[in-house]
């Protein structure tokens, strides 16, 4: 029997829309655990080794760390309809970094004033710097300019079919489409205005929307657990001999992000191709896990 994904989310995390509309793209049945926005996540930690960003995505004991890896695998386990093509995944970190900042400077110069302190507080732990709305504000028009910058690239996109990879979907829709449906739901009065005379990607935000996310069923997270303890992870893993890392299989290493939320998750490396690292790791009272990291945007160093 066919391990089935379990994607631990709440419902308005950005990073998390990307990964369920690809489960929508491939008409993928998956389970949803809601975790906590903020932390304590008592629940999630215990499968990651104490990385706490989200979206998590586990199918039996492999958990996979971040929304890279995360689309990376689904395209792996199932490749049809194709998604992922050519340069996509410069194209994903790019919407990832660049346009996600500027989402987060529009976003919360609107709304900034109304967010609860122990959310701001949260936020200032994860970035390691200053949750301050009077900056974001200051920022608002460079990012406002920036940002509809960013979506004119998608404007000149979609002028050769539906969807920026042509006929029908692929990852830079994907990527695209975080960035306009979280500032869409978050400022909507500000995006509408930042995609005035665009009427390319009006059009093609109501398709991507009507794609949907698959088929969801909720599962509780104590569940989630009991699966990753009575399952053992894949040993369908590799190591790229040509990585300058100088680490090997079976080294004890630390992984953690180079951007924010750079908590450091430390295992025995099993790991290590082009795209991505993974850890065996015991994980609270679990027996070993596969935690999975994406290879670009994340650093590995021996311990």
């Amino acid at each position: 029997m066919t391990a089935e994904i379990i994607l631990h989310h709440y419902d308005t995390s950005p990073f998390s829309e990307k990964v369920r509309l690809m489960l929508g793209i491939k008409g993928l049945a998956w389970r949803s655990v809601i975790q906590p926005v903020i932390m304590p996540k008592p629940e999630l930690i215990p499968l990651t080794g104490g990385y706490r960003r989200i979206p998590v995505m586990q199918i039996g004991a492999d958990v996979y760390c971040d929304s890279q890896v995360i689309l990376a695998e689904i395209e792996r386990r199932h490749p049809k309809p194709p998604v992922a093509r050519g340069a996509d995944w410069a194209v994903n970190l790019w919407a990832d970094r660049m346009w996600f900042q500027s989402s987060v400077a529009v976003i919360f110069a609107e709304i900034g004033d109304n967010i609860p302190k122990a959310f701001a507080d949260d936020r200032e732990k994860l970035s390691g710097r200053p949750f301050d709305v009077a900056a974001m504000k200051a920022a608002a028009p460079f990012a406002r300019a920036q940002w509809r910058a960013f979506a004119a690239w998608l404007e000149d996109g979609l002028g050769g079919g539906d969807f920026l990879g042509g006929a029908t979907p692929s990852l830079a829709d994907v990527a695209a489409w975080m960035n306009v449906w979280w500032a869409g739901g978050a400022a909507r009065r500000t995006t509408d205005e930042l995609l005035a005379g665009f009427d390319r990607t009006r059009a093609w935000a109501e398709r991507v929307r009507g794609i949907g996310h698959g088929r969801r069923s909720e599962m509780p997270p104590a569940e989630a657990l009991a699966v990753a303890a009575r399952s053992e992870p894949s040993d369908d893993v590799a190591c790229d001999p040509n990585d300058p890392s100088g680490v090997r299989k079976g080294d004890r290493v630390v992984v953690q992000a180079d951007d924010y939320g750079r908590d450091p998750v430390e295992g025995v490396l099993v790991g290590l191709s082009r795209d991505r690292v993974t850890l065996a790791r015991e994980c609270g009272e679990l027996d070993v896990a596969h935690v999975h990291f994406p290879r670009a945007g994340y650093v590995l160093a021996k311990r």
